[in-house]
């Protein structure tokens, strides 16, 4: 368990971080191709074409931490009435759909991926990117799911049991 909440811990941090260098990166995009039409009267469409390309790298890595920091979109008026075992049982058959989801996802995203590396597609921007980076965002962040999916799984199960 301590080496699947290191692990979980370090792609957590590494998942925040590279949102952040994305968010980063849209709002200077899009400021550096605003400024650029300003100054010169024309501008690069990559700028303005970036920040969607990288939308799949902000949201998909997420989907494990938001979901282990309770910040992911949840129901929680019942909380207020349910014991603390309900919630633990709740919580473990959530995590249990979000782990056989995030499985199914990860193989869907792996055979896009594969298939586009395959095809050897690029984007239509004016920088050449190959269409497979933008989907092997789903495998990566779906792998960051179930393995975030798995510790709250064992940890409800051990709260259950008693043995915190």
């Amino acid at each position: 368990m301590k080496a699947l909440r290191a692990i979980n811990n370090l792609l957590a941090k590494a998942a925040i971080s590279l949102a952040m260098f994305i968010v980063f990166l849209m709002v200077a995009a899009l400021a550096l191709s605003a400024t650029t039409r300003f100054i010169t009267g024309t501008g690069f469409a990559w700028f303005i074409e970036l920040p969607p390309v990288m939308v799949s790298w902000l949201v998909f890595p997420l989907l494990g931490p938001l979901l282990k920091q309770g910040q992911h979109i949840k129901v929680d008026f019942l909380s207020h009435y349910l014991s603390e075992k309900s919630k633990n049982i709740i919580g473990t058959i959530v995590n249990l759909i979000a782990l056989i989801s995030a499985c199914v996802f990860f193989k869907a995203g792996v055979d896009a991926t594969t298939m586009y590396y395959n095809l050897g597609q690029m984007m239509e921007l004016e920088i050449n990117i190959p269409i497979w980076w933008m989907f092997l965002a789903f495998p990566v962040g779906f792998l960051i799911l179930a393995l975030t999916s798995l510790e709250l799984i064992l940890d409800n199960l051990k709260k259950l049991s008693g043995k915190e």
